[in-house]
């Protein structure tokens, strides 16, 4: 978990995308138990509400199942449902807006790709 919480993004929010990290780089694997909300709950100052909010979009987006009792669980297709999830919003976020600006600027797609080709390569210097 993280030390600390930002004040300017809901706190349900940090931990559901807190959870969806984990699983994505790996650190939760598929079938693996995430913290319960009263372990977010304790560890942030938070209330188990909270906490629950953001563990609850995480079961009704198929990422995370219930094991009665038990606790919460990374589902077998959680990976490939965030990727895909956050492919999505990196293509709204920043490709949609570069594109609209391209075509403001004139920039045709050849010369995009060559704009994207040349920074690819000064990173590599």
């Amino acid at each position: 978990m993280k030390n600390s919480l930002d004040e300017n993004k809901p706190i349900f929010l940090q931990i559901k995308e807190q959870i969806e990290d984990s699983i994505i780089n790996e650190s939760i694997q598929t079938g693996e138990r995430v913290p319960s909300t009263n372990e977010f709950a304790a560890y942030y100052k938070i209330n188990p509400a909270t906490a629950a909010k953001g563990i609850n979009e995480l079961v009704a987006e198929d990422i995370l199942f219930k094991r009665r009792g038990v606790g919460m669980f990374v589902t077998e297709d959680a990976k490939e449902i965030l990727i895909e999830k956050r492919k999505q919003t990196f293509y709204e976020t920043y490709m949609l807006p570069l594109k609209n600006e391209a075509k403001k600027l004139r920039i045709e797609d050849r010369e995009l790709m060559e704009m994207v080709k040349r920074e690819d390569k000064s990173n590599e210097d």
